[in-house]
């Protein structure tokens, strides 16, 4: 596999690579490039082959649109790039942004059809151009009908102001909801699902993976190496390190928990096996997933992203893919068994009965 390994995103005619270029650290947040640094990332996925840039407006405050924007201009490769960006954030109070003071604008974040049409507009101005590839919904705000937000995303694809939209962090529902509001409409519809998913983060399995199958969405998992975590820079006994994991992040303490620290010790016993960097095995273990079709890598220096790149040359054993699979099964609850193989035994007799689309994930 390369960068150029190119295929659909969900059931859709959107063609992105393997790998999506994430562009968090672009502009100067707390885990920020500056200018030279991020036009250096992105050159550097773009002379990879790599097509997908993946933006937010709320990223260092819009600078991450800016740069981005501004890249892809002076490149002339508005055409090649899938541009992808987000709304949703209300950037008064989102915690990736430094000012959470004071209670902003409330139509200023969500996924009401004021906000959208509001930060579409900013996002336009600040990427310089005139439609986006790719509209994703940041975050469901937990009140907008889902039939609102299909009805504006959609009446925007029609408009031309963007090709395609999107669900980040929703529960499996929304989508699910979404996918049928828009073809009993017949209107367009979400074509992919952005979640947090790695080897430590496989809850989403359970309903978020069947929901996008079932409703033509591509699965494209962020934070694959958990925030730094599944770099293996962090150690048991010293947690201290520069990295977004030390002091205050989104992720807090979550990641440094013992089934976590097992299964990056599982991961590393692979890497030494094969002489790779863990984080490679641990992107190489998340490439192989079924559902999934483009990954998010963020990067604050080139190297970064060029060991990240490496990850898609590395094929890893049906044998280590197991003992990754077992050292990182998600505690089974009562939603997942609903899927499971065992419970399809029980209702045929005993009998491993196959379906159509097992090829597609069911574990």
């Amino acid at each position: 596999m390369s960068l150029t390994d190119f295929r659909t995103l969900g059931r859709s005619g959107l063609v992105v690579s393997p790998l999506a270029l994430g562009t968090m650290t672009f502009g100067l947040g707390e885990w920020g490039a500056d200018e030279t640094s991020s036009r250096a990332i992105f050159d550097a996925y773009r002379e990879a082959g790599g097509n997908f840039v993946d933006t937010a407006d709320i990223y260092s405050g819009g600078q991450s649109e800016q740069l981005v924007g501004k890249f892809i201009a002076e490149a002339g490769l508005r055409d090649e790039i899938v541009l992808a960006t987000k709304f949703g954030f209300n950037g008064s109070a989102s915690p990736l942004t430094a000012n959470q003071s004071s209670a902003g604008n409330p139509n200023a974040g969500g996924a009401g059809a004021k906000n959208i049409h509001r930060a579409l507009e900013g996002s336009l101005k600040r990427l310089g151009t005139d439609y986006i590839d790719l509209y994703w919904m940041h975050i469901w705000d937990g009140v907008t009908p889902i039939g609102e937000i299909v009805q504006t995303l959609g009446d925007l694809v029609r408009s031309g102001k963007i090709r395609y939209y999107g669900f980040s962090d929703m529960p499996a529902w929304v989508g699910s909801k979404a996918a049928t509001i828009a073809a009993e409409r017949g209107v367009p519809g979400p074509i992919a699902m952005q979640l947090e998913y790695s080897l430590v983060a496989r809850d989403v399995e359970a309903e978020h993976f069947p929901a996008a199958r079932d409703g033509g969405m591509g699965i494209m998992p962020w934070s694959p190496l958990a925030g730094g975590f599944l770099t293996g820079k962090y150690q048991r006994d010293d947690t201290s390190d520069t990295g977004r994991l030390s002091g205050a992040n989104p992720f807090g303490d979550s990641k440094f928990t013992d089934r976590n620290w097992k299964i990056l010790s599982a991961a590393e016993s692979i890497a030494r096996e094969i002489e790779r960097p863990v984080a490679q095995v641990a992107l190489a273990w998340t490439l192989a997933q079924p559902g999934v079709t483009s990954t998010l890598v963020g990067a604050s220096k080139v190297s970064q992203l060029e060991s990240n790149v490496a990850a898609t040359e590395l094929d890893l054993s049906p044998d280590q893919l197991k003992r990754l699979d077992d050292a990182s099964a998600p505690t089974p609850g009562f939603t997942a068994s609903l899927t499971s193989r065992d419970t399809r035994r029980m209702v045929h007799g005993g009998h491993a009965v196959s379906g159509w689309d097992d090829s597609a994930g069911t574990r």
